[in-house]
């Protein structure tokens, strides 16, 4: 399979079935900052919650820039009933040589435990494996991030290492779990 993918200038649209993942555009900023602003979503994050509106809108300046710079894909989750942000979906690190990559999601607490974590992460695998002919995908996960281990789980991505003392967050030194998804060993394939 070779990628079908053209790095455009905007990121693609991809349809779940309760979302669809697009760019951020500067009118999101409030919904980032009410995902990246909640102290609980950001608990297992590695960064600490954003202080003010400006904040979030330098992250989706930082997003566009990383993406124009063919770094990163970060799309806004949204709910497909509103075509609000509820939450990002990102695609990074990514490495065309060994066609491999990370993938990250957070959500706004509100709409955890609806299966929108799950439908989103879907569609950003099979964009990754089908449209962007990766081989292998990873996530480093917090060990206490119980919810976000099990939407990666029933994905199909097996637990692979544990990395002890791997982050400094908010004051405590993290452990992680090592996470991995063959497109060989992925469910919807």
């Amino acid at each position: 399979m070779t990628s079908s993918f053209i790095w455009g200038d905007e990121h693609p649209r991809i349809q779940g079935r309760k979302v669809e993942l697009r760019s951020l555009a500067d009118r999101d900023g409030q919904a980032v900052f009410e995902i990246f602003g909640d102290p609980e979503v950001m608990r297992f994050w590695s960064s600490a919650p954003m202080g003010d509106l400006a904040a979030a809108k330098a992250l989706i300046d930082e997003i566009r820039t990383a993406f124009g710079e063919r770094r990163l894909f970060q799309w806004g989750i949204c709910a497909r009933e509103s075509g609000r942000v509820i939450g990002t979906c990102t695609l990074f690190n990514v490495d065309r040589a060994h066609r491999r990559a990370e993938v990250g999601f957070a959500l706004r607490r509100d709409v955890w435990g609806q299966g929108i974590a799950t439908d989103a992460l879907g569609a950003l695998i099979a964009f990754s494996f089908q449209s962007l002919d990766l081989h292998r995908l990873e996530a480093d996960v917090d060990p206490q991030n119980e919810r976000s281990l099990r939407v990666l789980e029933r994905q199909g991505f097996r637990r692979e290492g544990y990395l002890r003392e791997r982050w400094h967050h908010l004051g405590e030194v993290r452990d992680g779990v090592f996470l991995g998804l063959l497109r060989s060993d992925w469910p919807g394939r």
